[in-house]
């Protein structure tokens, strides 16, 4: 709880200083327009009741008082009145704080392949299900770390739909709602056969992609067929660390993508590492299966294959990746934007089946900052 040292103001800017010593130089004209007061913003969603087109340009701050701990201010010309709870201003004040992007790396607690020695986090679906707590650990874990693994999920078709339920909404394809993922015969999708898959993102040629994507075992009796987990994140920041003209690259030049079976044609462009305003990575597409026809300037074109065969290096390190087999009954959940997924070869006896299903980061992060209200 911050306390205000001093205060001055003139008509376009108000001055606070705080006990710690830090400054706030808060504007007039942001100050109305963040103004909290019933007339300006919807009670019950926060959400602004005003254009900034309502706002008089000629707009002045006409008086400043203290009262208790809400700082009151009076505009001119309208006579506006907005009252500001100290920590409020101090928490939002754009001098002391700078942008914040839950889904960025800064957020993120990157891994590599030594990094879960202890075991791989996973809760019980049951729990996940019943008890608010547990459910709010293990998408706590899914937003920190990429990934959770959910045990005791019951072995029926449709299942994975069920965990979705808890916290978002599925993100129908034209898979369906839910697709299978075991060997067939004329496959459209390399996934459908019992070849090995390199770490790669899933839909790169969706625009959006979708941010979750679910894997539940219903059946596994092969020898073989590992998944294999890679933190994307940990994997652009070793090849910022190690070359940070081939991340420049790969975060400035966009790729096409796309898929097409008899169904479908999709196809969608992007950069193989986004990055937000703060060049913090925030969303990567690797998917070396459905990269389309690679169309740059020569100049650029030269460059950028080192670079991306350097980033595919990176992947396939060992040391980055944690190998472990889906067993029945167990569902993994992932961020399909950062956690790069691979699968072993495995033998063509034996019966492996699982079922997969997407969803959108939106709901996760949402039903996550509900659960955080309420515990």
């Amino acid at each position: 709880m911050n306390q205000v040292k001093s205060l001055s103001y003139k008509a376009d800017e108000l001055a606070i200083v705080w006990e710690d010593t830090s400054e706030s130089r808060l504007q007039a004209i942001w100050l109305r327009d963040h103004c909290q007061m019933p007339s300006s913003r919807n009670p019950d969603n926060g959400q602004r009741l005003l254009n900034i087109t309502d706002i008089p340009q000629d707009l002045a701050i006409e008086t400043v008082t203290l009262e208790d701990r809400r700082l009151i201010v009076r505009f001119a010309p309208d006579g506006h009145r907005s009252e500001f709870d100290l920590d409020w201003l101090y928490d939002n004040c754009y001098c002391l704080n700078r942008q914040s992007d839950d889904r960025s790396e800064v957020s993120k607690i990157l891994w590599s392949g030594t990094s879960f020695e202890q075991g791989l986090p996973r809760y019980s679906y049951t729990n996940f299900c019943e008890q608010p707590k547990s459910r709010l650990a293990a998408l706590q874990v899914v937003s920190d770390y990429g990934f959770v693994l959910l045990d005791g999920v019951p072995r029926k078709p449709g299942q994975l739909l069920k965990v979705i339920e808890q916290f978002g909404y599925v993100r129908e394809t034209n898979y369906g709602p839910f697709f299978e993922v075991r060997t067939r015969v004329d496959p459209s999708n390399l996934a459908y056969t019992n070849l090995g898959l390199g770490c790669h993102l899933d839909n790169p040629y969706r625009d959006p992609v979708p941010g979750l994507q679910l894997l539940h075992c219903l059946e596994s009796s092969t020898e073989g067929g590992e998944s294999i987990l890679q933190d994307g994140f940990m994997a652009a920041k070793i090849l910022r660390e190690e070359d940070s003209d081939h991340f420049g690259l790969l975060s400035q030049n966009w790729v096409s993508f796309r898929f097409r079976d008899s169904n479908a044609d999709l196809q969608a462009r992007g950069p193989l590492i986004e990055v937000n305003d703060l060049d913090e990575v925030i969303k990567l597409r690797f998917n070396n299966r459905s990269i389309d026809t690679l169309r740059l300037p020569p100049a650029v074109m030269r460059r950028f294959y080192p670079a991306y065969r350097h980033f595919a290096e990176i992947l396939e390190r060992e040391q980055q990746q944690i190998v472990f087999k889906l067993q029945p009954g167990e569902l993994i959940l992932f961020d399909n934007t950062r956690i790069l997924h691979a699968r072993k070869a495995y033998s063509a006896g034996g019966t492996r089946h699982l079922q997969g299903a997407y969803s959108d980061l939106d709901g996760l992060y949402s039903s996550l900052r509900k659960l955080n209200e309420g515990s």
